[in-house]
């Protein structure tokens, strides 16, 4: 399947001129990324402010990062802040589809070509979890903003973080913006409530010297919690995501594109009209090719995403905009505290509670 490929710079060059209103092409535009994100919960864009070389700076910092012994990477983790700064270590967090006997349910009905991979256990993957953007000094949700977790031996750490994470939120606003113009929404419907919120830059890693057998699950079937994920190409495919109507389609990105992903956040925003998209990662084919490639060519291992979490503002309120108040599933989503609907999530998959 193709996933659509927006370009952000026609876009940028309006907004940067000033430009009262879009010109029809550009309205065109913004419809088709909304169509996209609504049908398929995914899309590719490209952003000219985030380069190919930006992507590999990052991911080879973590590539390093991840390949760091077992015991010094547990000292950054913080499981009494519910993981949500620092390293998550593989084998903590369950995908949804383990243990939602609804999902499960709806799973068996699938055609059986479309069905994901049966997860038996927790995710195999590592993950770190890096805050982008100001947090608010009064909220009650002070575990979701907690301060940053920097690692020893990485002196640019902080600058590389916070370089690449900065221009995938600035790419996600973009997006957000052009997606409330398509859904016929004011411009600012969602990144007025994205300020301030508790956004994670959150690459993951996966060992694929240990874990590189076609048919593992590195990411059992989930969906994810916030309002927008972004990715940057990573070196090892993998991804599989399920369209609106219920096919199964393995991601492709290409080189100097990013991939956007619909969360439950925006699920909740337009009323079950755009759902959350679900994913899993496995092992397939054509990683075990990626993985033969990188062993002649001596490079990592590491199945490192260049992932990040773009979430609502953790003291505003989750609740259909503008005319989605009217959609015919909009009574499925009543208003909640984003924080609080984060905090009941991270509770189901095992990011909550533990100290």
């Amino acid at each position: 399947m193709d996933v659509p490929v927006i370009d952000l710079s026609p876009y940028l060059s309006a907004v940067s001129s000033g430009a009262d209103q879009l010109c029809p092409e550009l309205t065109a535009l913004c419809g088709e990324l909304s169509r996209s994100l609504r049908e398929t919960g995914a899309l590719l864009v490209k952003d000219p402010r985030c380069s190919v070389e930006d992507n590999d700076r990052f991911i080879d910092m973590m590539e390093n990062y991840f390949s760091s012994p077992h015991d010094f990477k547990l000292l950054h983790e913080r499981p009494h802040l519910h993981y949500q700064v620092g390293v998550t270590p593989e084998k903590v967090e369950v995908p949804r589809s383990l243990i939602d006997e609804q999902m499960q349910e709806k799973l068996k009905t699938m055609p059986e070509e479309y069905r994901p991979h049966p997860p038996v256990g927790p995710d195999l993957k590592w993950r770190y979890f890096w805050r982008i953007g100001p947090r608010p000094s009064n909220t009650r949700f002070q575990e979701l903003n907690a301060e940053p977790v920097v690692p020893d031996g990485f002196p640019k750490w902080k600058e590389t973080m916070d370089s690449w994470g900065y221009k995938m939120i600035s790419a996600i606003e973009v997006v957000a913006e052009m997606a409330a113009i398509g859904f016929g929404l004011p411009k600012d419907a969602f990144t007025s409530v994205m300020k301030l919120g508790p956004h994670l830059l959150a690459p993951t890693g996966s060992d694929l010297k240990k874990y590189g057998q076609e048919g593992t699950i590195l990411a059992g079937y989930h969906y994810d919690l916030n309002f927008l994920t972004i990715h940057g190409r990573s070196r090892f495919p993998g991804l599989n995501i399920w369209l609106k109507n219920g096919q199964k389609a393995e991601v492709k990105v290409p080189v100097g594109c990013l991939l956007i992903q619909t969360g439950k956040q925006i699920e909740w925003l337009t009323g079950g009209d755009c759902i959350a998209g679900m994913h899993e990662v496995v092992v397939t084919n054509r990683t075990i090719d990626a993985i033969r490639q990188a062993e002649e060519q001596k490079r990592s291992l590491w199945r490192v995403s260049s992932t990040l979490f773009a979430h609502i503002a953790s003291d505003a309120v989750l609740k259909p905009l503008g005319h989605f108040a009217e959609a015919p599933l909009a009574s499925n989503y009543p208003p909640i505290c984003a924080g609080e609907y984060v905090e009941q999530e991270l509770a189901v998959i095992n990011l909550k509670g533990k100290q």
